[in-house]
């Protein structure tokens, strides 16, 4: 009785050594893969006569990146909302360049999956919701995307080797399979870490 009682505890020892040694090579390796939570950027908006008009926030979080905004100044109503390519805003906002699309998809949010990490997904990485101006020219928008992060050296990141920059357009979005003329860029700002 007394050997089956050691030859039991002996087992269920080694069990949960075995687990835990599992447990600490999951957590160990697992790390590789994950986001910094918690890594910050923002984008100070500017018109074309160089006046500040907006900021914009990100933060990384463990799925994506959660993306604060708020403006003034606009004309009332419906405005794109694109991260652009590169993270130049001047001499004009055309240096920005185009759509972030480290996937090369398609434009547009209406014929493929919401969720960009999908290969089979549509959608640019930087395809925004629209932003909408009050009657007084204010925007305040929230929006969670998976298709950016701000860790450097991954495909979607927007810190890659010419940086990023955020773009507000004259007008909205349709979200459709081809780009929308938005019209003019009329707000810009470069993604800065921090």
């Amino acid at each position: 009785m007394l050997r089956e009682l050691r030859t039991t505890l002996a087992i269920t020892f080694l069990g949960f050594l075995f687990a835990a040694l599992f447990g600490l090579l999951v957590v160990q390796f697992g790390r590789a893969d994950e986001p910094n939570v918690g890594l910050k950027a923002t984008a100070a908006l500017t018109s074309h006569e160089g006046q500040p008009i907006g900021t914009v926030e990100f933060t990384q979080a463990a799925d994506g990146v959660l993306i604060q905004a708020q403006a003034q100044g606009l004309e009332p109503g419906g405005h794109a909302f694109i991260i652009h390519a590169v993270g130049a805003c001047s001499p004009d906002f055309s240096a920005a360049g185009d759509h972030f699309n480290p996937g090369d998809t398609e434009h547009g949010f209406v014929h493929g999956n919401w969720s960009r990490r999908d290969a089979n997904a549509g959608g640019h990485g930087g395809d925004l919701p629209n932003i909408y101006a009050a009657a007084d020219g204010s925007a305040r928008a929230d929006f969670f995307t998976d298709g950016i992060t701000l860790d450097e050296g991954e495909d979607h990141s927007v810190f890659d080797a010419d940086g990023s920059a955020i773009v507000v357009h004259e007008r909205p979005d349709s979200y459709g399979e081809h780009e929308a003329d938005t019209g003019q860029r009329i707000a810009c700002g470069v993604i800065r870490a921090g």
